[in-house]
Formats: C-alpha cells, structure tokens, sequence
C-alpha cells in the first residue's frame, strides 16, 4: 500500500524503537527524514535497496552498529545524515559510490578506523563532517580533489600525520577545522591559496614550524586559531592584511618576535590571544582604539612597555590578561570606565604608583589579580562597590594602610589574597561577612592586635593563612569550629595561651603550621596536628604532646601541685641529660687540650660549650628511644643500609617505627672522638642548627654516644645530584627544565647563607656529591662538615677541606675563608650540570691565558644525552652558562655575590638577540672586573 511513497518525514518526534528492515520496500523513497527522535538499535541493511532515494536524515537518534556497507548503492543520494548518534565501526569504502552526494554529516558518534580514501571519489560535495568521532590515520592527499568543497571539518578526532598540501586546491573552501587531533610536521603554504576561507581552526595539535608567510594572503579571515601547537619563529608581518580578523589566537606556542602592530587595523578584532609565547616588544599601540576587543591575554611572553599607555576606554572589553610580562608604568584609570569588564589579571609585572579609586567604576569587575608588582600606598577603599568580585589577589606588593573595611561588603568574594605586602592596623571584622570566602591569606604583613572571632563564621573557609604577622592573645574557639577548614596557618606571630579545644574535632584539617609563637598546653589529639612535621610547631615553649621536641604533658590536677609537678618533672628530666652532657662537654674538652696547643684550645672549648648548650633548640627527644630507633632501622648500622660515604661519616637509610623515613650520618668508628672529626661534627650541626631554607637539609637532630654518634635528617629520595649525573638512565630523566630548577634553588640556598644568615655561613665545599634532591627533584645542599661561620671580629682560615676539582685556585696560596669559595665551587657545579660531567678540561682553559675555548660552542659542551634545549629554555641555558663563567674568574674580587647570581636567575627577561647555537663560550667570558 506504502510502495509508491515519495518522502516520509517523521522528524522531531518521540519516536522510539528500531528501524524496521521493511523499509527496504519502499523503493520509490525519494526523501526520508527520521532526524530528532529517539530511535535506537542498528541501520537495517535494507535501507540500500532504496534505489530512488535523494535525501537520508537519521541524525539525532541513539542508533548504534556500523553504517551499512549497503548505503553505497543509492547512486542518486545527495544528502547524508548520520550524525549524533552513537553509531561505530569504520566508515565503510563505499560511500565512495556516492556520486551525487552535496552534504556528507557523519559527526559526533563513535567511528573509527581512517578515512576512507574513496571520499576523494566526491566531487560534488560541499559538505564534509566527519567531527567528534575516534578517527585516525591521515588527512587522504585525495581530499585536494573535493573542488566544490565549502566546509570540511575533521576537528576532535585522533588524526596524525602532516596536513597535505593539495588540500590548497579547495579553492571554494569558507570553512577548515582541523583542532584538537594530533597532527604533525609544519602546515603547509598551499594553506595561503584559500583565498575564501573565513575561519582556519588548527588548534590543539603538534604542529611545528614557523607560521608560513602566505597565510597573511587570507584576507576573508575572520577566525584564526593556532592554539596549543609547538609552533615557533616570529608571527609574520603579514598577519597585517587580515582586516577582516575578530578571533587572533596564537597561544601556547613557542612564538618569538612581535605583536603584527596593526592587527587591529579593520576594527573587526574581539579576541586577542597570545598568551605563552616568547614575544617581545611593545603592545601596538592603536590597540587602546579598538572598540569591539572583547577579549585579550597575553600572559606569560616577555612583552614590555608603559601599561598606562596601552589601553583607553574599551566600552565591550571583558577580560584581559597581561599577567609574567614586564610591563612598568601606572595603572589607567581608564580600565574603571570599561563597562563590562569583568576580569583584570596583571600580575607578575613591574607595575608601580597606586591601584586607582576609578577602578571602583567597573561594575561588572568579578577577578582583580595585582599581585607580584610594585604597587604602593591604601588599598582603595571603592573596590568595595564592586559587589560582583569573587577574587581579589593584591599580593606580594608594597600596598600599606588598612585593610578597608568596606571589603565586608563583598558578598561574593571567595578569594582574598593580601599576602606579602606592608599592611598595618587590625583585621577588619566586617571580614566575617564573606559568607562565600574559602581562602582568606593575610600572611606576611604587619598586622596587629587580636584575631577577629568573626573569621570563625566563614564556613567555607578551606585556607586561612595569618603567618609572619604580630598578632597577639589567644587562638578564637570559633576557628576551631570551621568545619570545611582545611590549611591553617598562624605561624610567626604572638599568640598566647593554649590552642582551643574545638580544634579537637576538627578532621577537615590536613595541614597546620603554628609554629613560633607563645603558645601552651596540649596539641590537638587530631590528625593535623599529630602528624604535623616538627618544624610546624616549634618555637613555642609551653607546648606539650607526646611529639618530637616536646615535653609529655602533665596529667590534669589542681594547679598548685600541677606547677610544682611540673618544675619537679623538669627538674627530674634536665638534671641526668644535662649531667651527660656536662660528660660530653669535659670529655670533647679534654681531647681538645690534648691535641691542641693553647693559644686555640680557649677558642674550640668555647664553640662546643656554645654548641652543646643549645641542645635542646636543635632536637629535643627522648634520648634513649630515638637512639634505639635508629640503631634497630639500621641493624646496628649494617652495610645493607649504607646509602653514600661523605668526608668524616657514612650516611645509612632508617626507617623510624612512625614511617618517617631519615638519612642518618655515622661518624666513622676509628675516628670518634679525634679533633678534625669532632670539628666537622661540630660545625656540621653548629651551621644547620639556625639555617631554615626549603634546599638547605633539615637537621633533626644529633646523638652523642660513646659507641656511636650521629646526625638525623631529611631523606632525599633520588640521592646526589653526582650520582643522577652518573647514571645515563637518571640523566636522561634529568631534563633541561630540572637541571635550571636546581641550578636557581642553589643559588637562592646560598644567597640565603651568604647575606641573609648572621653570621654568614660558607659550606667551604659544594660539589655534585653534596647536593641531594628529593622525589621531585628540587636541590638540596648538604655535608656542612667543612662549613664556617664568618666572625667578622676574627680571623678566618682553614685548612683545605673541600673536594678537589671544585676548590677556588686562591686556596693554594691562602687559607682565607670568605663567600667567593662558594661562588667559584658553584661555577664548576654550573658546567657539571650543563655538561652532565665535571668541567674539569674546559676548568683548565679557562684558567690559561688568554682562555683557549673562544673557539667552542656552548651548544658543543653541553650534556649529549639530552635533546638539545628548545627555545622556551635556550636563553636560561645561555644565562646560566654566562653566569658559571663569572663565578670561575681567577681573581675572587672579580666573581658576582650569590645575591647578585640569584637576582639574575630570578628577573625575567627578553630573549638573548644572539642565536643559540651561535654563542661560544669566548662571547660568554666577557667579565667586566671591578673592585670597588
């Protein structure tokens, strides 16, 4: 009865079930529309049989199995829709039969296998989707011959291989998405004989190569993206011509030059994206002129230039993000007066002068991110109008005054960050209204007076960071009381009395740090305070738990015989430790009047009473069970435990019953108790016992024993930076990115000991083998058996002690200890970790004179095992190689400061002119010497 049917159309119904196979019997079928309903189950083969049919439509059903092969017969077919539905399977070949096909949609569903090369078959169509499916394999070369193509999208597959070059022969192509697959090789300039393409979409691939010339041809662009490839070279001026641009996106890529300076030129542009690139220069400044930009980042390049002169007034301008650049200036008070802006990101810049009250003009402001500039003087109070703010981050500037208590009116906040800067005066209560805040980070800043209560009714509160402050009195009760609290930090300050009991029942809390104020009484018997490292809660004297470096709590009695059993407790614990240590300080006493003349023995006695005196502010154990601890990890300090010899102990691995993991140095039996070893114990623990620096050990602790004495401390996993280097496996693994990371970790450590210690402390011996590192590879120096304390009212020499191959030349004439020891040993560990060995050939022509390496290459020195450095990293190499070469000049009046070294690691800065692979090392020893 339905046989002679012409169309059958039952599109956006409710339609469930399968596609019956009778279908196959109406061959006269000329249109059949079964798009939008809900229709499951598999394409009957049946459907092919329908010989007259001109138009198919299943689309948006949940039809799954294979496309049938079947469907090739319907010679005069001229539209195919397939698309959204959960079919899989491969495309089969004979679709390539279609002859007459215009629109071909097979997206979003589940195919697999490659493209058919029979597609190239279609020289009618118009329309090819094949997006959001599981394709691989490559672009077909066959594709150049789809001339009447408009639209071909092949986005969000799993194609690889390079993008062919016939595909410049669509000269009618509007329309080529090609992202998020994972293509390769450099796109090719036949790309740039589109000459109608309006939108070119190649993001999220790894395509590589410069950005061809001829794409500045495609003057109907309006739509460009590059997003997320491994791009490089400079972006071609001739990206000018494209006046007709809305979207420029070119970020993370590894882009050098400029921005094209008249990229704005038709006035079309709304997204400017550039973001994560190398790019130098200004930003053009017409860009302040372009009045639809809706959208502009250019985050993390080396662009510079005034800010305030950048940007006017952008009435359609949303966000904008400027943020690891090096930008200086003011801020414009221009930015207020953009309407809808709703995000300023600047941070990590140069910046200076005051943030602006217009900024209290933008209305629509949701992120303001200032932070890491140097902004100074109030904070505004107008931010406070900004009701639709949900971050501020102000940190890391010099921003003072006080907090403006009109903050209380930003019921939307969830993040306030104000860390780091010079602020004053107490903290606003108004505070405890931001009802929405998860973190609140005031740390680093001069405030004072009591911690408000109200910050104990923020209870989303999941951060809270008071540290390095003056606060005073007692920890709130209601703080306790935050049940989605999570870090706590109210360290370095001057908080008293007991850590209130509703922190008990707090087990959202993983991590705390109360150290260094005057607190008392009990820790929390919770798991954030029980398994908080020592250094989170020394420096309070009053504290007592059964933890490292703390007394065992008294039982609760009356107070009057609480006190007495308290002093009667300490008195009990103080007098037999401090006898055995009265012991030690005679015994080490006689052994140094036994070995020494008397003009030093005064001296050396003096050092160890001062040492042995402090005992407890270094490791403040039970004796007894930690000794028996780590002689039972150790087995008695047995071989199989042994992890590395240093110069007067062997260091073992233990195990402590509680999980921690420890390095322990033994000094070394047949020297216990001789002079030049109990020295470099000594001084060993006398340097570590006031160092706190994240890549300097951590001591925990010492234990003097007639049969064995030893040093505890941090574990670092991966062993020495000497033994990684050593190691061809390791080495690989070391890639350029760590080796700069430990290179800038040193420099900070040693600029730390240098200048920011009194007195400076000098390690005498920085070597490969004294650098460790941990699980994630950051640096940490260690053996400070040979390290001394500069007395600036004495003398200080020393005996060669270091490691040879790393020694300053001056020492084999003077024993004179100052910091150049260091910065010339850190030279020579710059080139071991550039070349992945020591230095010690290339340590010796630099030494002749005149030097004779002007002839070699960095790029030839440089550690073999690894790729060679890619852009993103080619001018830190470069830097730190020219760096390693100042350190190691023969005259020491002539080699930086570790502060000079570590500021210079620390700036960022715009690409070396000089090519790479071009600089020798003759370029790179050009040390202007200045003794004043």
């Amino acid at each position: 009865m339905l046989r002679s049917l012409i169309e059958l159309e039952l599109s956006t119904n409710n339609l469930t079930g399968s596609i019956p196979a009778s279908i196959g019997n109406l061959t006269d079928l000329t249109i059949l529309y079964l798009f939008k309903n809900q229709l499951s189950g598999s394409i009957p083969q049946e459907v092919g049989m329908l010989s007259s049919l001109i138009e198919l439509s299943l689309s948006t059903n949940n039809l799954t199995g294979s496309i049938p092969a079947s469907i090739g017969n319907l010679a005069n077919l001229t539209i195919l829709y397939l698309h959204t539905n959960q079919l899989s399977g491969s495309i089969p070949q004979d679709v390539g039969m279609l002859r007459s096909l215009i629109h071909l949609e097979l997206s979003t569903n589940n195919l697999i296998g490659s493209i058919p090369t029979s597609i190239g078959n279609l020289t009618n169509l118009t329309i090819l989707y094949l997006f959001k499916n599981q394709l691989s394999g490559s672009i077909p070369q066959g594709f150049g011959m789809l001339r009447s193509l408009i639209h071909l999208d092949l986005s969000e597959n799993n194609l690889t291989a390079s993008i062919p070059a016939s595909i410049g022969n669509l000269a009618n192509l509007t329309l080529l998405h090609l992202f998020e697959n994972h293509l390769s090789g450099s796109i090719p300039q036949e790309v740039g004989m589109l000459r109608s393409l309006i939108e070119l979409s190649l993001y999220v691939n790894n395509l590589i190569g410069s950005i061809p010339l001829e794409l500045g041809k495609l003057n109907s662009l309006t739509f460009f993206s590059l997003r997320d490839n491994k791009l490089t070279g400079s972006v071609p001026s001739e990206m000018d011509n494209l006046t007709h641009l809305q979207i420029f996106d070119i970020s993370n890529n590894m882009l050098t030059g400029h921005i094209p300076p008249r990229i704005c030129v038709g006035g079309s542009l709304t997204g400017l994206l550039a973001s994560n690139n190398y790019l130098i220069g200004d930003i053009p400044k017409f860009l302040g002129n372009c009045s639809q930009l809706r959208r502009v980042r250019l985050d993390q390049n080396n662009l510079t230039g005034n800010i305030s002169e950048i940007f006017g007034v952008l009435p359609n301008l949303v966000y904008i993000d400027l943020s690891y650049n090096n930008f200086y200036g003011e801020l414009s008070k221009k930015l207020g007066q953009c309407r809808n802006l709703t995000s300023i990101k600047f941070s990590n810049n140069k910046i200076s002068g005051n943030i602006p009250l217009e900024f209290g003009g933008a209305s629509q402001l949701q992120l303001l991110d200032l932070s890491s500039n140097h902004l100074d003087r109030e904070i505004p109070k107008s931010l406070g109008k900004l009701a639709l703010l949900f971050s501020i981050s102000l940190s890391d500037n010099k921003l003072s005054g006080n907090i403006p208590v009109e903050f209380g009116r930003l019921s939307n906040l969830e993040n306030l960050n104000l860390a780091a800067n010079n602020l004053s005066g107490s903290v606003p209560v108004q505070l405890g209204e931001l009802v929405k805040l998860w973190n609140l980070n005031l740390s680093k800043n001069l405030l004072m007076g009591d911690i408000p209560s109200e910050i104990g009714t923020l209870q989303f509160l999941q951060s809270l960071d008071l540290g390095n402050n003056l606060f005073k009195g007692e920890i709130p009760q209601q703080i306790g009381e935050l049940q989605s609290l999570e870090t706590l930090n109210l360290s370095h300050n001057k908080l008293s009395g007991s850590i209130p009991s509703s922190f008990n029942c707090r087990s959202s809390l993983t991590s705390v740090d109360i150290s260094y104020n005057h607190l008392e009484g009990p820790l929390p018997n919770t798991k954030a305070f029980q398994d908080a490292p020592f250094e989170a809660y020394v420096g309070n004297d009053g504290l007592c738990g059964n933890k490292t470096g703390l007394m065992p709590c008294s039982q609760k009695i009356s107070n009057g015989a609480k006190e007495k059993k308290h002093n009667k407790v300490l008195l009990m614990v103080l007098v037999p430790v401090l006898g055995i240590l009265l012991l030690v300080v005679v015994g080490c006493f006689l052994v140094l009047r036994k070995r020494v003349g008397n003009k030093e023995k005064e001296p050396e006695r003096e050092n160890i009473e001062n040492l042995f005196e402090n005992l407890f502010a270094i490791w403040s154990y039970d004796t007894k069970m930690v000794y028996e601890n780590i002689i039972e990890a150790t087995e008695d300090f047995n071989a199989r435990h042994c992890i590395g010899v240093e110069g007067y102990g062997t260091v073992y691995k233990a195990k402590l019953p509680s999980g921690q993991v420890v390095a322990v140095k033994k000094l070394h039996s047949s020297q216990v108790g001789e002079l030049d070893n109990l020295r470099s114990f000594t001084s060993e623990i006398r340097a570590l016992a006031g160092i706190r620096h994240r890549n300097i050990i951590k001591l925990y602790g010492f234990c003097s024993h007639q049969q064995h004495s030893f040093l505890v401390y941090e574990f670092m996993e991966e062993g020495s930076l000497g033994k990684i280097l050593s190691n061809k496996k390791e080495a690989l693994a070391f890639e350029w990115m760590k080796r700069l990371n430990v290179v800038k970790s040193l420099a900070d450590a040693l600029s730390y000991m240098h200048h920011d210690c009194l007195p400076p402390v000098i390690h005498c011996d920085i070597s490969s083998k004294n650098v460790l590192l941990d699980s994630e590879y950051v640096a940490h120096i260690s053996d400070f058996g040979t390290a001394r304390l500069l007395n600036p009212h004495s003398s200080n020499s020393t005996s060669f002690g270091g490691t040879f191959g790393y020694a300053a030349p001056e020492l084999a004439y003077t024993m004179e200890v100052n910091e150049k020891l260091d910065v010339y040993s850190f030279g020579v560990l710059i080139l071991e970790v550039l070349m992945g060995k020591h230095p010690g050939d290339l340590i010796s022509s630099l030494s002749s004179s005149p030097p004779t390496v002007y002839g070699v290459l960095l790029k030839d020195i440089l550690d073999t095992r690894l790729p060679s450095p890619g852009n993103h990293v080619e001018e830190e190499v470069v830097l730190v190689a020219k760096l390693a070469l100042a350190c190691l000049h023969t005259s020491p009046q002539c080699r930086p400061t570790m502060r000079q070294i570590f500021v210079a690691l620390s700036k960022q800065r715009p690409p070396l002119q000089n090519s790479f692979h071009l600089i020798s090392l003759g370029q790179l020893f050009d040390v202007k010497c200045s003794t004043s």
